[in-house]
């Protein structure tokens, strides 16, 4: 480097150092930018509360349902419990009238053979007396001659002849026989209730028995009904949770966002309040713009303009660049910027490490943009807006605006101001 050009140099730095300690902010440390989360973690976390939303109100539908069936089956189980109650009284009460039937039918039974007995004991003393009417030479021939007799007074009719009977003696032997036919009778329909009682009682047991069952079964119903509800209740709190995170990790990130964002306007507005005079992005892209067309040469331009090419023992070379007058990339810049009193080394790399780096969706108009391959910066430009940019490209080319290419594009983009 020249004499000439070292003192050029040294007074810019002087006046750059001398402009940043005048202005407020100029120089101090500033703080690291806070998180920033990108768009996919935003888009993925709504995208995850959305979902577990919706889960929610699934679950929530389905629950409302099963304790509607919860209802309904516990309602159920009331009925059937009172079926079952009505069957146990009914079987009760059958049981007891069918014992209360047995009871009476013994009793007709025994009344029954008790008067038997008495007819036959009467009838044995009315065979003896005959017997001894006989034997005493009464008129009765023979005793033969009223054995057999179906009732009292067809016996009357057949021993008129014998005066020794007495009247009181045929009336209580027709009224045992009348008592006896009575209780005969009586026995028969005990019987008959009885059987009718048992049936009863048989009938009230099975309708018991069933009723039991279809209780156990409603029971059984419910209590499976109620587990599912506890499961979807369970469920559902399972989810709940999971939505009550994704919201809040949405609202951590949005919150990050939102500092982020603030933290960029106010260091927009500090960057603005310290921008030296004379420090213009304009006066940058006016001295890159002056040079369009000039020819690109390898290793060419300074801060004063375009200048020989230097050999590179290959494209270079090939292109005769070092024969050339012209800038190369950073050679471009170098002098675009130093317009604004902003030295900047010869290597595109050192460049990229030169200012403040921002992310490519935030660039604007005189931002660096940088090409890497492999980690390693190989090429840059100055970026205009609205997608386009200046450049210095490659041999055999020559300085020009184009759009920016994105393909191998570095994830930061280079802001001096």
């Amino acid at each position: 480097m020249s004499r000439a050009a070292s003192v050029r140099r040294m007074t810019a730095l002087a006046l750059l150092a001398a402009v940043g300690a005048a202005l407020p902010g100029v120089g101090a440390a500033v703080p690291p930018p806070p998180p920033n989360p990108s768009d996919a973690e935003l888009h993925a976390g709504r995208a995850a509360v959305q979902q577990a939303a919706g889960q929610v109100g699934e679950l929530a539908n389905r629950l409302a349902q099963a304790e509607s069936r919860l209802l309904d089956l516990q309602t159920q189980v009331e009925l059937k419990m009172e079926d079952a109650n009505k069957a146990r009284v009914d079987f009760q009460r059958a049981a007891r009238a069918h014992a209360d039937a047995r009871r009476a039918a013994d009793a007709a039974r025994a009344d029954a053979d008790a008067a038997a007995r008495q007819v036959e004991q009467q009838r044995s003393r009315l065979d003896n007396f005959a017997a001894s009417s006989y034997r005493q030479g009464s008129r009765l021939g023979s005793v033969t001659a009223f054995i057999g007799a179906k009732n009292p007074q067809e016996m009357l009719d057949r021993a008129v002849f014998l005066d020794a009977i007495s009247d009181s003696q045929l009336n209580v032997l027709e009224d045992l026989e009348r008592a006896r036919v009575e209780k005969v009778n009586k026995d028969s329909l005990a019987r008959a209730a009885l059987q009718e009682a048992e049936a009863r009682r048989l009938e009230a047991d099975r309708a018991r028995v069933a009723a039991e069952a279809a209780e156990r079964e409603a029971v059984a119903a419910q209590a499976a009904q109620a587990e599912q509800a506890r499961r979807l209740e369970a469920d559902k709190a399972v989810v709940e949770a999971q939505l009550a995170e994704a919201r809040s990790r949405v609202a951590g990130l949005e919150a990050q966002r939102d500092r982020y964002e603030d933290w960029q306007a106010a260091r927009q507005r500090e960057e603005q309040a310290a921008a030296p005079t004379g420090r213009s992005v304009e006066v940058v892209i006016a001295r890159a713009l002056s040079q369009l067309g000039v020819q690109y040469a390898w290793g060419g331009g300074n801060a004063f303009g375009p200048t020989r090419g230097i050999r590179d023992g290959g494209v270079a070379d090939a292109f005769g660049d070092f024969r050339k007058v012209g800038f190369d990339c950073s050679g471009l810049m170098i002098y675009a910027f130093a317009g604004a009193g902003i030295p900047l080394d010869h290597y595109s790399g050192y460049q990229y490490q030169a200012g403040r780096q921002v992310p490519l969706s935030q660039i604007r108009r005189g931002d660096m943009l940088f090409w890497q391959r492999g980690g390693r910066v190989h090429h840059v430009a100055l970026y205009l807006g609205d997608g386009r940019m200046v450049e210095a490209p490659y041999s055999g080319s020559r300085v020009r605006v184009a759009p920016v290419r994105y393909s191998g594009i570095a994830p930061y983009a280079v802001r001096m101001f």
